[in-house]
């Protein structure tokens, strides 16, 4: 066994359990914490760089804490989806198949914009979803039609950067 992987085996074995729990604390449901817990671990066994440990719980808990995080806006955005198409006639109700491809996309989607201010964000949503000129944008949250269109081009341009420089 290599030395990064037998460092994560000593974490692994030594801190599994506290982390599990400390994951039930904060999500209220073991299954979620069994997952939550594996994928902090995964995460290190694909890190490149040398392992070096001092404080391993407070190391743990602080990828842990991101993949609560990531959680609960991903829960946020499936209520939010389903909570929008609850209202729809039976006839127009998106099969099983289609509501996961499209919470797969909206994920996508919110991954993308992470890391966008909430203005910026707000203007390119505005103006990419719901089709509104930059005018009407700008109208709806107040500022320049000058800010609009600089917010709209820094949001594309970040998701141009999140896309190709991976």
């Amino acid at each position: 066994m290599s030395g990064p992987a037998l460092a994560v085996q000593t974490l692994y074995s030594n801190h599994h359990g506290w982390l599990n729990s400390w994951l039930r604390s904060r999500l209220g449901n073991a299954a979620d914490a069994a997952d939550l817990a594996q994928d902090t671990f995964l995460r290190l066994l694909q890190r490149t760089e040398k392992l070096e440990v001092i404080a391993p719980r407070a190391f743990l808990r602080t990828i842990a804490r991101g993949l609560v995080i990531d959680h609960w806006r991903r829960e946020e955005l499936h209520r939010a989806y389903l909570d929008s198409i609850a209202g729809l006639p039976e006839a127009e109700v998106p099969s099983a198949e289609t509501r996961e491809v499209m919470l797969q996309l909206l994920e996508a989607i919110a991954r993308m914009l992470e890391g966008l201010r909430p203005k910026v964000r707000q203007a390119f949503l505005l103006a990419q979803c719901e089709g509104l000129s930059h005018r009407e944008v700008a109208e709806r949250l107040g500022i320049s039609l000058r800010s609009v269109e600089r917010h709209v081009a820094d949001a594309l341009y970040h998701c141009y950067l999140v896309r190709y420089e991976q």
